[in-house]
């Protein structure tokens, strides 16, 4: 039986150091890009700021999203 991708993620947050330390960083990431969206005006350095958090953040999902194959590849192969 198929292991679906949110169990996968569960199950990783709930195991994985890895894991858990990309999904906080990745949280991090949200928490400033929400603040930014917040603000009335963004100056240049603001505007550079939120362009480096959103490729950041994407890196870090996509990494879990490669942690998450990985594993159910791994359960796949039982």
């Amino acid at each position: 039986m198929a292991v679906s991708p949110q169990e996968v993620r569960e199950l990783l947050m709930a195991r994985d150091a890895d894991f858990q330390r990309l999904a906080q960083e990745h949280s991090q990431y949200e928490v400033q890009l929400d603040r930014l969206s917040k603000q009335t005006y963004l100056n240049s350095e603001d505007l550079l700021m939120e362009i480096e958090l959103k490729k950041r953040k994407l890196r870090v999902k996509d990494e879990m999203e490669i942690l998450v194959a990985r594993r159910r590849r791994d359960f796949d192969n039982r």
